[in-house]
């Protein structure tokens, strides 16, 4: 039986139009022999404006709904949709983003030689509407990213992580470890990246792993997710969590011995 991958979208009706793309870029990757995908979808929410864009007669794809009456947020869509399919890894595709070639496979050559990496990203370039890019600014150099070194850098520059958390591929065991992604309205992705870097070591590839679009329809460009007020807030939380965990001293993965 071939070892999984699975791939983890939450969407919402505006940002359903862009699926096919993604959709495009998730079935240009090529991986090593013994390996498979799984993209399962979730709409955040429950609509008739998602079902149309969703790939058709290709079972590696799996769509689902959320509540009717009103959305969770993408990190409660992104951790039930892990509900829907079995993999012992996990990688986020937001559903206007797309994979850049090659980008599965290095994250996965990356974790499967090194299994004290508990988690793996990549450079970002930011896709214009006029489908030119730009770089994200200020990556490190392509290895391990040591424990601590994500909230760090995070604190320092005005809450902006060194590494892309949209870039994310993550255990599967790990990543459930930790509750998934945060129950915040945004940031969570932020969240669950300085959980991660707290009680485990990642990597960065240098290449560009994922194409980050910018449009006017996306989340993060919305006036609400600046608000200085529920930044604070969030900032606030996400710190906390991160910091707890350092304190307990877990680390992952756990230390060869007795149970």
């Amino acid at each position: 039986m071939n070892r999984r991958i699975v791939i983890v979208t939450a969407v919402h009706a505006p940002s359903a139009r862009h699926l096919p793309e993604a959709y495009a870029s998730l079935r240009a990757q090529e991986l090593p022999p013994g390996w498979e995908w799984r993209w399962v979808i979730r709409e955040d929410g429950a609509t008739d404006e998602v079902a149309p864009h969703i790939p058709a007669h290709d079972t590696r794809v799996i769509f689902r709904q959320g509540r009717r009456g009103g959305p969770g947020g993408p990190g409660v869509t992104r951790t039930l949709a892990l509900a829907h399919t079995e993999g012992e890894y996990v990688k986020v595709l937001d559903a206007d983003d797309r994979l850049a070639p090659g980008a599965l496979a290095r994250d996965l050559a990356a974790l499967e030689a090194d299994p004290t990496l508990g988690w793996a990203t990549s450079s970002t370039l930011d896709l214009l509407p006029d489908g030119s890019t730009i770089a994200f600014p200020g990556d490190p150099a392509e290895g391990p990213i040591e424990r601590g070194t994500v909230l760090a850098h995070w604190k320092a520059h005005d809450f902006r992580a060194p590494v892309h958390p949209a870039s994310l591929f993550v255990r599967r065991d790990l990543l459930t470890a930790l509750g998934g992604w945060m129950a915040l309205p945004a940031s969570e992705d932020t969240g669950l990246l300085l959980a991660l870097d707290a009680v485990s070591r990642g990597w960065f590839s240098a290449e560009a792993g994922l194409y980050y679009r910018k449009w006017d329809g996306q989340v993060t460009g919305q006036a609400s997710h600046v608000d200085p007020v529920e930044r604070a807030a969030r900032m606030a939380v996400v710190e906390e969590r991160a910091r707890a965990l350092k304190s307990f001293h877990w680390n992952y993965p756990r230390p060869l011995g007795p149970a």
